[in-house]
């Protein structure tokens, strides 16, 4: 099925609320969408499965907990729920939405391009006016991550030694330069991110998580995840006392060009019990890392990722720079250019308006996507371009390591690419909204305000994941979607739970932790040799603690024997 028409269906299906195809630039009045079956869930004592999760709640480490499960067959037949009605903050289980959207919308072979713009005199070389490097919403630009490779695979790494990302993608685009002849720019070089609107991060983001890489901001121009590596390494040997050698560990930021200032004060103490840890802070705006603490000697580097405060001004810093180490004369700056978001409506009021049948792409238009690109572009000629790898590679590298910054570059591609529109959170949001109805899921079972699961604004009831997860089941898209979740014992973000019989390699699923909430939902081989879909919830943990997690693996393996 094209895009074009898988994106139809979807969306004229939500606004119509039949089953019945609307003609390409037929004029219909939107209706009230029917209403979903809602499955009753066996629940309690009355099951052995629900006895032996009613055992397992009881115990005081997890008991105060706010608990929620769904199981079903593979075909949505429900077995056992416990308050699966209820909503939970799913955290990084959000994921199952968006990447499911993404494959299905966008198609498993959909790539994104990155563009440089500028008006060259082939005479003499030169660009008159601006060089502008144009993201197109590629999320792996500037990385080396795929193809996902899991961790037992992977070569072992002797060498600590701090190394400058080779940013293949950006290098590529430079060297295409200068076999284009460009000698000199009589401009700035522009990182643009217009093709969304600048919306870096979603609501209910919160301050202190934007510090970090899994916080980064979502910009259209990305660069090697929108993040940087620091490592903290602590002295091997103490100096002898009153030797006047300073007992400063060594802070290094892996950054192509000076972007940011770190300020360092982590002392190195002589035993573990002695030290405090190691702490890291940007201010809002900042450019200045605070790194400060202290560590035990000869233990191994603290290593951190830090989020690039604005990833098209550092993309746009590091081309010029590597355009100057090429031998090409730059007479200005680099600078970023953002597109400030202009639509006042209330993110509810737009994310619950029906997804239109008679725009863009979904009235059948294929050019659609093109003509988005070009609205996108410079008025310049395209001097070079790098193109990304399918989306399908990332949907397997964002379950698999849960990757935050890809999943909200997805929900932004939907709502750009799907049907020419601005690619707003909300564009996106309206798109997966429309997905999750055309998939059965009834309207008050989730709310989402990010494709990613860090808002904890999200909410989802355990028995939507479930009845979405059985609908996926049926798709063409399915086989490669599965393979992209994490497998127990084997790779990604499950690589060390289930490690042994019977689980290993028979649970398929997505895990989710934010702040005092966590998820798990996927498919499972159970002992009878069917599979079964689960979906569990826990809000409210009890901080700093793994006993739920711990609570919910054991749920997991009672349900596999108990099938």
């Amino acid at each position: 099925m094209q895009l074009s028409a898988r994106i139809r269906t979807i969306s004229c299906l939500l606004s119509l609320g039949i089953g019945l195809p609307v003609m390409s630039g037929q004029s219909v009045s939107p209706a009230p969408s029917q209403a979903p079956v809602v499955h009753a869930y066996p629940t309690g004592l009355a099951t052995p499965l629900g006895a032996t999760v009613t055992s397992l709640l009881a115990d005081p480490a997890v008991f105060r907990a706010h608990w929620g499960i769904a199981v079903t067959a593979l075909d949505g037949t429900p077995i056992y729920g416990l308050d699966e009605g209820q909503l939970f903050r799913p955290a990084s289980n959000n994921k199952i939405f968006t990447t499911a959207t993404a494959m299905a919308l966008l198609g498993p072979a959909k790539t994104f391009d990155t563009r440089i713009f500028g008006k060259l005199n082939s005479a003499t070389g030169t660009v008159v006016g601006d060089l502008d490097l144009v993201g197109g919403g590629d999320a792996n630009f500037g990385a080396d991550d795929l193809p996902y490779v899991p961790p037992s695979e992977r070569p072992k790494n002797t060498d600590d030694t701090p190394k400058l990302p080779a940013l293949a993608d950006l290098a590529a685009l430079a060297d295409q330069l200068v076999a284009k002849g460009v000698k000199r720019i009589d401009g700035n070089i522009v990182g643009d991110d217009t093709l969304y609107p600048y919306e870096p991060y979603a609501e209910s983001w919160a301050a202190d998580d934007q510090v970090w890489g899994y916080g980064a901001p979502v910009t259209a121009l990305s660069i090697d995840n929108n993040q940087l590596k620091l490592t903290v390494t602590p002295r091997k040997v103490l100096p002898a006392p009153g030797s006047g050698i300073p007992t400063n560990a060594t802070v290094q930021i892996e950054q192509n060009v000076p972007y940011y200032t770190v300020v360092s004060d982590v002392e190195t103490v002589a035993a573990s019990e002695d030290a405090e840890g190691v702490q890291v802070e940007r201010l809002p705006g900042s450019r200045v890392i605070r790194v400060y603490g202290s560590m035990a000697a000869n233990t191994d580097p603290d290593v951190e990722e830090l989020a690039i405060a604005d990833p098209a001004d550092y993309a746009a810093m590091v081309l010029r720079s590597m355009l100057v180490q090429r031998g090409i004369v730059i007479a200005g700056t680099a600078r970023a250019e953002h597109s400030l978001p202009s639509d006042a409506k209330g993110y509810l009021s737009e994310l619950l308006t029906p997804v239109p049948c008679d725009s863009g792409i979904i009235s059948g238009d294929e050019t659609c996507v093109e003509d988005c690109l070009a609205k996108a572009a410079s008025s310049a000629p395209l001097l070079a371009s790098q193109t990304s790898a399918p989306l399908a590679e990332d949907v397997v590298l964002t379950n698999k390591v849960s990757q935050n910054l890809h999943a909200e570059l997805f929900l932004h591609n939907l709502g750009r690419f799907a049907s020419c529109g601005r690619g707003s959170i909300v564009d996106g949001a309206r798109f997966i909204r429309a997905n999750l109805l055309h998939a059965g899921l009834d309207p008050d079972d989730f709310i989402l305000f990010d494709g990613s699961g860090l808002s904890a604004h999200d909410l989802v009831a355990p028995r939507a994941v479930a009845t979405f997860l059985a609908y996926a089941a049926k798709q063409p898209w399915f086989p490669a979607w599965k393979a992209s979740l994490p497998e127990g014992g084997v790779d990604g973000s499950l690589d060390r739970r289930f490690p042994d019989p019977p689980l290993k390699d028979h649970v398929f699923a997505k895990t989710g932790t934010l702040g005092e909430s966590r998820a798990l939902s996927g498919y499972l081989d159970a002992a009878s040799g069917r599979t079964v879909i689960f979906s569990i919830f826990v809000d409210t943990h009890t901080p700093a603690t793994s006993a739920d997690r711990v609570a919910m693996d054991k749920i997991v393996a009672a349900i596999a024997a108990s099938q």
